[in-house]
């Protein structure tokens, strides 16, 4: 790709529509400066720019994003069928689990969820198509970041900010690549109270028919409902099951 090829302006204005999330719902200039490191004129014209296509709104002094910036997922998941195909697998599995089931692909240093089956809210936060969650110390990202090359893992880890969200939370680099090691030898990836204190969940990769990781799956359950030893005694089997049904279905 040569340099010339890059359109800048793109690439600010998509960095003004990400530094909005479920903390920071509504911004003004000065923020969204701050926030993405832009000269206050230019977030202005991003900003204003959105709102004359319709994906932001103006009060006079805090912007928001609309509903039409779920348009630009949309495109991604009509255009992509992992979406499709695996969420009745996990219909089945939350079902057979009486749990939540999810599907995610990592992007940069998080995990993307892409695809869910909710039985119950088992975080502090919503999660569905479109939410973020750090790869380092998540289920799903462990098992995606184990599946790249060690030296490719590695500088996604430390590009990360490895955030001990609880007293349990891995987070140097010595311990997450020594812990990448074993899930990759073991196959799953199992997460204690790690980014919330009583959440614990599973994870296991997707692959395709090429034999690729393309997502991972995860069950996620409160941990006095289900403590990480009764996940792997009793909802791997299951999931290991949904991992051979969907592979001859990817291409």
């Amino acid at each position: 790709m040569r340099k010339g090829d890059i359109i800048h302006g793109l690439i600010r204005g998509l960095a003004v529509i990400e530094c909005f999330d479920e903390d920071h719902a509504r911004l003004s200039i000065t923020d969204v400066s701050m926030r993405t490191g832009l000269e206050r004129a230019t977030a202005r014209r991003c900003l204003l720019t959105l709102v004359h296509l319709g994906y932001a709104s103006y009060d006079g002094k805090f912007f928001q994003l609309t509903p039409r910036v779920l348009n630009l997922g949309h495109s991604y998941l009509a255009g992509t069928p992992l979406p499709r195909l695996i969420q009745p697998f996990l219909e089945e599995l939350s079902h057979a689990t009486s749990e939540s089931t999810s599907a995610a692909v990592l992007e940069g240093t998080d995990i993307l969820y892409i695809a869910r089956a909710s039985t119950r809210r088992v975080m502090s936060i919503n999660l569905g198509a479109g939410a973020r969650l750090p790869a380092y110390c998540t289920s799903m990202g462990r098992i995606l970041l184990a599946a790249l090359p060690p030296e490719e893992a590695r500088a996604i880890l430390d590009r990360s900010n490895r955030v001990a969200y609880t007293e349990r939370t891995k987070a140097d680099i010595a311990g997450l690549v020594t812990e990448l090691a074993v899930v990759a030898a073991q196959g799953f990836a199992v997460i204690d109270q790690e980014l919330e204190l009583g959440l614990c969940s599973i994870a296991v990769p997707l692959f395709n028919a090429s034999g690729q990781v393309v997502a991972g799956l995860n069950i996620g359950a409160q941990t006095a409902r289900a403590p990480t030893s009764r996940m792997i005694a009793h909802f791997l089997p299951l999931m290991r099951k949904v991992q051979a049904e969907v592979r001859p279905l990817l291409r």
